[in-house]
């Protein structure tokens, strides 16, 4: 059991570190420049360095695990961090404003996907992608459709693409429209981000407050997936079909149901326990340095496997679909926040 963690540890360590080491050197250098802020640097310093000097696959392990692992304990601890009293923010208003740019995200992703020649299954994983929570819904639906991996790792490409570029255009949108204001701001934030890390390093370039309750907005989204990979089970994908016909055939790999992810069972146990318990001042700042020191070395891991070739490779025309459904998004986004808040 000790040798198999060991062996483990050997492949996962040098990328973890080296997420580490960048996450300092990123908190290092937003003491000089404040404005960007360290989960911004942090990315990019990632893309940067993993594009050139550390674009090797020895630390391709290692900055999947930070990703991925770093940022859902990430999650975990900002149960701590909030409370109902932020949640009544939100309220009604909130869940009806995330109810309806996911839907209308997922049916202009797959009509978008089918004007432009794009397959059904492809379509709909743009759709979970760009509508839920980026590569995480996308490989909880592959399974659910019977996607082929070309397709899964096409849209994973695509949707941390338009993330990226959302990433970092949306606070400034978000100056423009509404001067930073916290609700609004991050409503358009959690809202539209693809991945929960991009969500958090672009809410962070605002301000705490607004990465707080954009984490809110995104935890909505990340909570309907179990209702999207069930409707995506019971469509049909044969060729010249209605998505809602009746299949004629089975997929004897695809799988009915999808559960909840560990983190936001984690989330909201520790949300419950600070809303209710009167916990000591020590443990709520602790759980806050913590979840922001994983938060800073998950993102630059992001940063990391960023890869212009991926890019480069997937041409134009899947380019140009990424970028018609993340301003489908936003365009949607700004609207319904223009009447519901």
């Amino acid at each position: 059991m000790i040798q198999k963690v060991m062996e483990k540890a050997k492949f996962i360590l040098p990328g973890l570190m080296i997420s580490v080491i960048i996450s300092i050197i990123s908190q290092g250098l937003a003491l000089f420049i404040p404005t960007l802020g360290a989960a911004l640097i942090a990315i990019f310093l990632g893309i940067l360095l993993g594009n050139t000097l550390l674009n090797h696959p020895l630390l391709s392990t290692g900055t999947k695990f930070s990703e991925k692992s770093l940022l859902e304990f990430s999650i975990v601890l900002n149960g701590l961090i909030l409370n109902f009293q932020i949640i009544k923010q939100v309220g009604f208003t909130g869940f009806t404003f995330i109810l309806f740019q996911m839907v209308v995200t997922i049916i202009a992703a797959y009509w978008i996907g089918r004007y432009l020649k794009f397959g059904k299954k492809f379509s709909l994983l743009m759709g979970a992608g760009n509508a839920v929570c980026g590569s995480s819904a996308i490989g909880t639906i592959s399974p659910v459709i019977d996607a082929d991996e070309k397709d899964k790792g096409l849209s994973i490409t695509i949707v941390n693409v338009t993330g990226t570029l959302l990433m970092v255009t949306l606070p400034i949108l978000s100056a423009i429209l509404y001067k930073d204001e916290t609700v609004q701001t991050s409503a358009l934030i959690g809202g539209t981000v693809q991945s929960i890390g991009q969500v958090i390093a672009s809410a962070k370039i605002v301000s705490d407050d607004v990465a707080n309750l954009a984490i809110v907005f995104k935890l909505m989204r990340v909570l309907l997936l179990i209702g999207v990979a069930l409707l995506f089970g019971k469509m049909n994908f044969e060729k010249d079909k209605s998505l809602f016909s009746k299949s004629t055939n089975v997929h004897k790999n695809t799988k009915s149901s999808a559960g909840v992810p560990w983190f936001i069972i984690g989330f909201f146990c520790l949300f419950l326990l600070r809303s209710f318990v009167s916990l000591p001042d020590f443990m709520v700042t602790s759980a806050q340095t913590i979840s922001n020191q994983f938060e800073i070395a998950a993102l630059a891991a992001i940063g990391l496997r960023v890869k212009f070739s991926d890019i480069v490779k997937e041409g134009p025309k899947t380019l140009l679909y990424g970028l018609l459904v993340g301003l489908t998004q936003v365009l949607l986004a700004i609207s319904l926040i223009f009447w519901l808040f």
